[in-house]
């Protein structure tokens, strides 16, 4: 018979990492971390930006300057308040929104702008971020950016603050823990088990716990394993053997869930490739 769950939220206990918006996770629980840009590389990034809009604060001036110089005094103002809004606001919203936020000195320098939840930035974001700029990048020749920046954990400048966005570098090596393995002893438990998909939080808890075994201290390892066994085992049906370690269940609750869709997942590819060939 399936245990009672415990009362007990294992991703609030102090052994373990609580989700940030960072992380992304995959569908086998995994998080996924965005790590934030660095200072040093955003200043780069920026100073590629600023060269590259001065650039084109010329050329856009000089060709609106040149289309107005035969008009009155109120179209050459137009022309020059046509021009800023193209540049400072026009330009990087567009190029942001049309690259899913990457300028051009980001994609030298393998950065992106993604939103707190590490979702890609809509055009919202984009023109919040371009908005701010004026004032604390142009404006103030990017002294608040630069303090912002340095005291933020994410790394965020102002129009980060205000668009609700942070960079991050695209170009970085993720290096996912090996999965658990399935306990020998368990194995033939596992193969008639009635398994349920776990909850995505649920599904973490484990997967961190397991990959931190090491690292925990004997009382942590048994007290937060019962609490997450007895979480789990409301979707495991029948009970594991009497006796068996609560690492060892959870690993092979893991073990086995991975194995079903892995044949799952084979079967469909397996009957599209027979339909497809069939047409």
């Amino acid at each position: 018979m399936a245990r009672a769950p415990i009362d007990f939220d294992p991703m609030s206990a102090p052994e373990f990492a609580t989700l940030t918006s960072d992380d992304l996770v995959t569908g086998e629980a995994v998080a996924l971390d965005l790590p934030p840009a660095g200072l040093g590389v955003r200043m780069v990034s920026s100073l590629i930006d600023v060269c590259l809009t001065i650039v084109l604060l010329f050329v856009v001036l000089l060709v609106f300057v040149v289309a107005a110089l035969q008009a009155d005094g109120a179209i050459f103002h137009i022309a020059i308040i046509g021009t800023l809004i193209t540049v400072f606001l026009v330009y990087p919203t567009a190029i942001e929104t049309l690259t899913q936020g990457r300028s051009v000195g980001k994609l030298a320098m393998g950065l992106r702008t993604v939103r707190d939840d590490a979702g890609p930035i809509s055009a919202q974001h984009a023109f919040v971020r371009s908005l701010i700029a004026v004032v604390e990048i142009w404006a103030f020749t990017g002294a608040p950016a630069f303090i912002c920046a340095l005291i933020s954990p994410r790394g965020k400048r102002l129009g980060d603050y205000a668009a609700g966005t942070y960079v991050v570098r695209e170009r970085v090596r993720l290096r996912l823990a090996p999965p658990p393995q399935m306990p020998p002893p368990l194995a033939g438990w596992a193969r008639t088990a009635d398994l349920t998909a776990l909850p995505t939080g649920l599904a973490l808890a484990v997967r961190q716990y397991l990959s931190r075994l090491p690292s925990l201290d004997p009382a942590s390892r048994q007290r937060i394993g019962l609490d997450l066994a007895g979480r789990v085992s409301v979707h495991v049906a029948p009970a594991p053997p009497p006796g068996t370690p609560p690492e060892a269940f959870l690993a092979a609750v893991i073990a086995a869930r991975r194995e079903r869709d892995a044949a799952r997942l084979a079967r469909e590819a397996e009957l599209r490739r027979r339909l497809t060939r069939r047409r």
